[in-house]
């Protein structure tokens, strides 16, 4: 693995073990690890609930829903289980920071996932890792297993009443079962594809159960903000995003990585100061804020705080907070070609708006990009994407439509230049036909 970056603005929370071996039990324990659940054991869910709301912790994942809020709405009493789910299905392109936790700091996941379980009365849970994600599931095993060797999983936890087991889990590499209900059904050994909603996963959920659904970098977040308490937690960040977030930051930049930067840290200063700026005295083109399904900013528009609420007012989304920088050499018809190809290539197929949308934005784009385009195709990709949107099972239609609508609304120019200066590429026109 690659060295880990750092920078001074870093306000190291999450990462603060990363490096230094808390991997072994014992290290884990000397750097207050499991000091947070035994803190929770002693104070009861309805304590551990409102922390959390304090906190302003929202879900790292890419959706920003108050985690607190998200464990409250779980029934106090069920006839059936209730279960905890780690989404560890880390697939957004551009977003690389999940990984890292799993890789250094795998106690900081079963911790919270305990945390979680204690908050809602639930005495599972599971950890889902990425298909390709197997190399970390070595790591995650020992920890548990670690865990369990000493009484901090299984029966009478901690030396307590409560019993909680936990499993891990590791996907087959599809994008979707990073969607919850896809996720549940993946769990249970079918086909990974999302559930009609209502009902939601806190009342059925996991084999019917009431269910919560937390990434790993926000059940990882989750003994950090108790052992600090939830209102300094939440101080770290900006208003209603409480605490940091590991920033991956890639593609055209100088010092590219994941750093831990508070919530609402400025995108500019982190281009520029924290990654080193755009490599090569390049001019900066376009920066995608959150991972490959958030809508593209233009060079004037980084000025911009990255939470989730500025992200929003900014007309984008705070995501994965996977900062993908690019150059002002990056075609904007290839880069939104390359973005639509991975989203046509993982739809699970299940509803047509997504599975016929995408493929025929696919298309599309590829006979665009090969110099077969015409003006009416641009309005065309704009109105395909537009009616994708809001109409899709799950929001894989939405991930592929958002970037494609802000790609021809902020560079219809550059489409339009592309038709007169694009050389043919037959062999797009080729794989696009199905010709041998």
């Amino acid at each position: 693995m690659p060295n880990l970056v750092s920078h001074p603005d870093e306000v190291r929370v999450v990462s603060r073990r990363f490096g230094q071996g808390a991997t072994d039990i014992e290290k884990y324990v000397a750097m207050d690890g499991y000091a947070a659940v035994r803190k929770a054991i002693e104070s009861g869910p309805e304590w551990i609930i409102n922390e959390m709301k304090a906190s302003g912790l929202r879900g790292r994942g890419g959706a920003g829903f108050p985690t607190g809020l998200k464990w409250s709405f779980v029934p106090k009493q069920s006839a059936k289980p209730k279960y905890v789910l780690v989404n560890g299905d880390e697939s957004e392109p551009g977003t690389c920071k999940d990984h890292l936790i799993f890789l250094h700091d795998p106690h900081a996941i079963i911790e919270g996932t305990i945390i979680a379980g204690l908050a809602i009365g639930a005495k599972q849970g599971f950890i889902y890792l990425r298909g390709e994600y197997r190399y970390l599931l070595t790591i995650m095993e020992k920890a548990i297993a670690d865990a369990y060797a000493k009484g901090f999983l299984g029966k009478g936890i901690f030396g307590s009443q409560f019993d909680f087991d936990v499993i891990s889990h590791t996907g087959a590499g599809a994008y979707e079962v990073g969607e919850e209900s896809a996720l549940m059904e993946s769990l249970e050994g079918k086909r990974g594809i999302p559930r009609i909603k209502p009902p939601f996963p806190a009342v059925v959920g996991l084999y019917g159960g009431p269910t919560v659904i937390n990434n790993a970098e926000t059940i990882a977040s989750v003994p950090h903000a108790l052992l600090m308490g939830g209102s300094e937690y939440a101080k770290i960040g900006s208003e209603r995003n409480g605490g940091t977030r590991l920033f991956s930051l890639s593609g055209h930049i100088e010092r590219p990585g994941v750093y831990e930067l508070p919530m609402g840290y400025n995108l500019r200063k982190m281009i520029y100061e924290v990654g080193g700026g755009v490599p090569g005295g390049k001019q900066l083109k376009a920066v995608v804020p959150g991972g490959s399904s958030t809508p593209v900013l233009m060079a004037s528009e980084i000025d911009i705080g990255m939470d989730f609420d500025q992200c929003a007012k900014a007309g984008t989304m705070l995501g994965s907070a996977g900062v993908v920088v690019l150059d002002e050499t990056v075609s904007i018809v290839e880069f939104a070609l390359r973005t639509i190809k991975f989203y046509a290539h993982e739809s699970c197929g299940w509803c047509i708006p997504c599975r016929e949308g995408t493929d025929w934005l696919k298309k599309t784009l590829t006979r665009y990009y090969a110099g077969g385009g015409n003006l009416k195709d641009i309005d065309n990709i704009q109105y395909l994407a537009e009616n994708m949107m809001g109409r899709t099972f799950c929001p894989l239609g939405d991930a592929a439509a958002m970037p494609t609508i802000a790609f021809v609304k902020k560079f219809r120019q550059e489409f339009e230049d592309y038709l007169k200066t694009a050389p043919p590429r037959k062999q797009e026109l080729v794989e696009l036909v199905g010709a041998h």
